[in-house]
């Protein structure tokens, strides 16, 4: 089956055809203007990676809520559900609507499906995924912990089991923009750091990640901070770039200064106490994985990761570790998407965009010889695990 793949972001609009075997025909990403993507140029760039000849279409969804814990074809009913749980994703589900609607014009024969970035932790358990709230809360407005980069972490759990057989225990780190962790046992996911919204969790490059909510609560009735003020902070004035001023990795990794060493530290103090966390969920680690844009191609920070996890078996070999980094590439380190993270930037064709690779060349054990967690580099395949979940659906077939 020929795939469209649709991944719409909070900045660009990224379009990539799947043929047969999980070859990538093309690919091409279209910057939003004024938050949206107008329809012309979605059809132009949808003529230009020929998506004409595809069988159906695969569209990223943030948030499916509790309704949506499998792939589903898209029509009225459902896209009416999607619209309803904006508030649940209110920077992200309004793109993915807009892809969504703009493919559907220029193509409104094709079936389509939409793929949800909460879906890989449906199977949290109840303790993993409630909040000690009261119980009207929980029922009336579907308070829980949902996860996402789902699709991320999906794919890099089954390729750690690929390229460690036998590992059962599988902590993911995708880091990116966005930023998370997940408990991976025999493919399940079993627990995470993001929660109710994309923001919880581990620093990212403008987000917060877990504050103390007794500050938000004091910001608004001592400091008279409007709600909406708060949000804003914590979603595009802190992370790496409220610490540092830079929410870029690469230049904060590469200055010398209090602010940025400060970052850093505290970046990965988050990371690492995540990663413990996770591998007490799992009772033990076989597996530790990187990915997205700064898992990929941020050495040091692996390497720095590693060294204060010995204590759970995790080593790096120091040349492994430095070979484990694709270039050129485009700008991964803040990717232009919040919520996914993988990050071409706007505008630009895939450097996969050959037709030549499958996405699995590529990835690698950076670990030295011998026993201990496996320790893996694995390049984000979304795009993948959406043409899966396509062809699951239209044929039939489950997971």
């Amino acid at each position: 089956m020929r795939v469209l793949v649709v991944n719409a972001g909070s900045s660009s609009l990224k379009l990539s055809v799947l043929e047969p075997g999980d070859r990538l025909a093309a690919s091409e990403e279209l910057p939003a203007q004024h938050g949206e993507f107008g329809h012309d140029a979605v059809a132009a760039a949808l003529d230009r990676v020929g998506a004409i000849s595809a069988d159906a279409v695969g569209h990223r969804v943030v948030h499916g809520g509790r309704q949506f814990t499998q792939p589903v074809r898209i029509d009225a009913g459902v896209r009416r559900a999607l619209d309803e749980l904006t508030d649940l994703a209110p920077l992200h589900q309004p793109k993915s609507l807009a892809g969504i609607d703009a493919v559907s014009e220029a193509l409104p024969g094709l079936p389509a499906v939409a793929c949800f970035d909460t879906a890989f932790h449906a199977t949290l358990a109840p303790a993993a995924y409630t909040y000690a709230l009261p119980r009207e809360w929980r029922n009336r407005w579907g308070v829980r912990r949902y996860g996402f980069h789902g699709l991320s972490h999906s794919w890099a759990a089954r390729r750690a089991a690929e390229l460690v057989p036998g590992a059962r225990r599988v902590v993911t780190c995708h880091l990116g923009a966005g930023a998370s962790l997940a408990a991976v046992l025999d493919g399940r996911s079993v627990d995470t750091t993001m929660g109710f919204t994309p923001l919880e969790g581990l620093v990212m490059a403008t987000r917060s990640g877990s504050v103390d909510p007794g500050l938000l609560t004091w910001l608004e009735e001592h400091e008279r901070l409007a709600p909406h003020e708060v949000a804003h902070a914590l979603e595009h004035r802190s992370g790496l770039l409220g610490l540092s001023g830079s929410a870029d990795m690469r230049e904060v990794l590469a200055r010398d200064d209090p602010d940025a060493r400060l970052a850093v530290e505290v970046y990965l103090h988050r990371l690492v106490g995540g990663i413990g966390a996770m591998t007490a969920s799992l009772g033990g680690l076989d597996a530790l994985v990187f990915t997205g844009g700064v898992g990929e191609r941020a050495p040091q920070v692996r390497s720095r990761t590693a060294a204060r996890l010995a204590h759970l078996g995790v080593h790096l070999d120091p040349v492994r570790n430095d070979d484990a980094t694709w270039g050129p590439s485009t700008d991964a380190h803040t990717a232009t998407d919040p919520a996914n993270g993988t990050g071409a930037k706007a505008g630009t064709r895939s450097d996969t965009g050959t037709g030549t690779d499958t996405g699995t060349g590529t990835d690698t054990d950076v670990s030295p010889d011998g026993p201990g967690a496996r320790v893996l580099v694995v390049r984000s395949r979304e795009d993948l695990e959406i043409a899966a979940g396509v062809e699951q659906l239209l044929s039939g077939r489950r997971p």
